[in-house]
């Protein structure tokens, strides 16, 4: 016998119909996630909303751990359509796959391109926080343009190691940061120096440069000095790396746009250098962007936004090199005072073990530490026994989670039988025990995030390889050159529909039908004519 319709709805909406009310115990604030596992509760939560509003964490930051293909980033996706509901502005600071692009597209947002023959940064552009110290001026436009140039600074130190493998020289930076001075003041307004910019001054030895060199009027002494830095730049822009930061940026990050997201996906999975490299520079573009939204607003000039940011698939730019790791220490350490919440992602804490040096991986395994929301997907039990350490999980979430990562029985009767972890979560929040949620997904985030994509076949090729067939038939009888393929039109089966339906906007819940916002929940049999349920899909359907 099937189990009976459940409905839900807000005391308000029901409470005259079905008198039987009684309060939930899940948080109610943030983003609807999915229902409790128990009770069939709503579960709200963000680490924006939990920090801010509900102030169940000190920190507003998530680290989110499970095995692949268990909806991850589709929880994620689900809490960056809510929060850009209420104005938070979402940043994708280098996606790898892409998993967020689409959704940014959806939302009205920006998407910039990265990689070989797709777009490139310039690396000496100050960016936005150049443009805003500007038109600010004063003593606060001075301070801007200080921090823009310890940026930039920090950005050439990165990629210098990056390609040496190790940190540059103290020395090395003094010569970089004086000849960013010295083409800043000779360079005309609105132009960035470049990468053979710098060459070339590094090549002329001016003055100043010589004078940090110490060469004392001795040219042997310079050369000395500067060849190694000289030849590492060379090895930039002669190597691997200089068709993407040599030039000027392609496209700048909008402040005013309510999405960003830096699409790195192009570059391949092997080329570690080239990842790394990009997600420092988008990193670096993109928080010196939030600095200079709040340069503004604490001039009075524009409204105060709060921003969060998305770094998934974090264990491929951990290994890329050391520097990132250094870089997202930070972030996790300030991102209260930047205004902003973070999500990071990953797969297990063994991808923290994989970096190179005893000091990384102690950094890595902070972030899970200093997380204010700690969220697993399906993990092995020796992995939940490992994150209980640190987290502090008891024998039955342990058990729990560690049931979601076991693959479906052989016995499988239905089609596309899916792992009985899929859509599955535990949300842990310091001492408290956690909360056991279950996601069911819409039929527009399922379009927008669909990451097993290359695996659903393409109607079009079989209709082509027909056509080509016969056209070469054709071709072969009459004796004609043929061009195989040409004009046929091809029909996508995947992805968002043009003209499809809108990302929730002004408060609405990502999910389809009426969300609670105030009030308990009440569960029970459906009134007639009463309000409709949160989701269309069957209520056991699981995440895609």
């Amino acid at each position: 016998m099937d189990p009976p319709t459940m409905w839900r709805a807000t005391t308000v909406q029901a409470c005259g119909l079905w008198p039987f009310a009684a309060g939930s115990g899940a948080p109610m604030s943030g983003v609807p996630l999915g229902q409790h596992l128990h009770t069939g509760a709503t579960v709200c939560g963000d680490p924006l909303s939990w920090f801010t509003r509900a102030r169940y964490i000190s920190n507003p930051s998530l680290f989110m751990l499970g095995m692949p293909g268990l909806g991850k980033s589709t929880l994620v996706n689900r809490m960056l359509i809510g929060l850009s509901a209420t104005g938070v502005v979402p940043l994708v600071l280098g996606d790898l796959k892409p998993d967020y692009a689409d959704t940014v597209r959806a939302l009205g947002g920006q998407v910039i391109s990265i990689g070989r023959g797709t777009g490139g940064i310039n690396l000496l552009d100050p960016g936005a926080m150049g443009a805003v110290a500007a038109r600010i001026g004063g003593k606060a436009g001075e301070a801007l343009k200080a921090e823009a140039h310890g940026r930039v600074l920090n950005m050439v130190a990165a990629l210098i190691g990056i390609v040496r493998g190790r940190p540059m020289d103290d020395h090395e930076q003094a010569v970089v940061s004086a000849v960013l001075h010295h083409l800043r003041e000779r360079l005309p307004p609105g132009r960035a120096p470049l990468l053979p910019d710098m060459l070339r001054v590094l090549s002329e030895g001016p003055d100043r440069i010589r004078a940090v060199t110490l060469d004392r009027g001795d040219e042997a002494r310079y050369r000395d000095a500067v060849d190694p830095l000289h030849r590492s730049l060379l090895g930039i822009l002669d190597g691997p790396l200089g068709d993407t930061f040599a030039s000027e940026t392609s496209t700048r990050v909008d402040l005013h746009a309510p999405a960003v997201c830096i699409d790195i996906s192009r570059i391949g999975e092997a080329d570690t250098q080239l990842t790394a490299a990009a997600m420092l520079a988008a990193w670096s573009d993109g928080l010196g962007s939030v600095a200079a939204s709040h340069a503004l607003a604490d001039e009075g000039l524009t409204p105060r936004r709060w921003f969060f940011t998305v770094l998934d698939e974090l264990w491929r730019p951990l290994r890329a090199a050391s520097g990132i790791v250094d870089r997202i220490d930070a972030l996790t350490r300030l991102n209260r005072t930047l205004g902003m919440g973070d999500a990071k992602i990953t797969h297990t804490l063994k991808d923290a073990e994989a970096l190179g040096t005893d000091a990384d991986r102690a950094k890595a395994r902070g972030f899970v530490e200093r997380a204010g929301m700690v969220v697993c997907a399906g993990l092995p039990r020796a992995e939940m026994e490992e994150l209980g350490k640190i987290v502090g999980l008891s024998q039955r979430e342990i058990e729990l989670v560690s049931s979601w990562s076991s693959p479906p029985g052989w016995a499988v009767t239905g089609d596309r039988e899916e792992p009985p972890g899929r859509g599955r979560f535990l949300i842990k929040v310091g001492g408290r025990p956690g909360l056991p949620i279950k996601v069911a997904i819409t039929d527009t985030e399922r379009r927008l995030h669909d990451t097993n994509i290359r695996w659903v076949q393409n109607d079009a090729v079989p209709e082509q390889q027909a056509e080509s067939a016969y056209e070469a038939g054709a071709a072969y009888e009459g004796g004609a050159a043929y061009e195989g393929g040409a004009g046929v039109e091809q029909v996508p089966t995947a992805g968002p529909a043009p003209g499809g339906e809108a990302a929730p906007v002004n408060g609405a819940s990502p999910v389809n039908g009426t969300a609670p916002v105030n009030g308990p929940i009440v569960n029970g049999p459906a009134p007639v004519g009463g309000p409709a349920p949160v989701s269309g899909a069957d209520p056991d359907r699981r995440t895609a």
